[in-house]
């Protein structure tokens, strides 16, 4: 994997415009990842892949996550802010890819759900269908009393288990963020997905960087791949040129 110029990041935002936002990272860690066919990333695992995407976000943006939240107790609004570092979990690539769990008479061999399973889950119509369309993907075998069983007729019980065993054997897919609101010092765990926080500020981004290509192209009628190519402190001694 490699660092993304700001040219390709632009062509990635732009690509990722016209697609669901379950497969604009697949779009950000194909352009990142030459060493792995595209057809390959989307077998990777949720956490293998949010761990690509907290590293090339950290080589495009810095070490620093930066970002609000309401507080769920008074709805105070609050800045929180980490390191990259601190949400990177070890992630074992030779980790196993099946795993096995029983209870009572029953006995499941699962995988870890990935990408592809992901993008079709988020085409689902309630969180209840998305959960049971991962669980069919996931699921190798199932059985219950030595025969075969739909995964559909698993109880509750099992497919809870399963799903934990899922959340624990792939830790870097399940993240949360430790905060304290200022206001009512309330302290609780938010998710955090690397996944819409790094398309946002992606967005952001290539919003104000075409807004400084227009400006700079309208005062000096250079070209946007030269402007582009500028690095971005030499851009931004143009701009306050421009205004003065």
């Amino acid at each position: 994997m490699r660092p993304l110029s700001t040219a390709e990041l632009l062509q990635v935002w732009e690509q990722g415009l016209r697609e669901p936002a379950a497969r604009r990272s697949l779009a950000l860690l194909t352009s990142a990842c030459e060493d792995i066919p595209s057809e390959a990333i989307a077998t990777l695992s949720v956490g293998d892949r949010d761990s690509r995407l907290l590293k090339l976000r950290e080589w495009t943006f810095g070490s620093e996550l930066l970002s609000v939240a309401s507080c769920p107790s008074c709805n105070e609004r609050l800045e929180w802010s980490t390191l990259a570092s601190n949400l990177s979990v070890n992630v074992d690539r030779d980790s196993p890819r099946q795993f096995t769990y029983a209870q009572d008479d029953y006995h499941v061999i699962f995988r870890l759900p990935n990408v592809s399973d992901v993008m079709g889950a988020s085409e689902c119509q309630s969180v209840e269908s998305a959960r049971r369309f991962l669980l069919r993907n996931c699921l190798l075998e199932a059985r219950a009393d030595s025969a075969e069983t739909a995964p559909d007729e698993l109880p509750d019980s099992v497919v809870e288990a399963v799903i934990r065993r899922m959340s624990e054997a792939d830790p870097q897919a399940d993240l949360e963020i430790e905060l304290a609101c200022p206001a009512c010092e309330h302290r609780w765990r938010a998710s955090f997905d690397i996944e819409s926080f790094f398309w946002n500020e992606l967005s952001a981004w290539a919003k104000r960087l075409l807004g400084d290509v227009h400006i700079l192209a309208s005062a000096y009628g250079w070209r946007e791949a030269d402007i582009l190519n500028l690095p971005p402190q030499r851009r931004e001694i143009y701009l306050d040129l421009i205004n003065g």
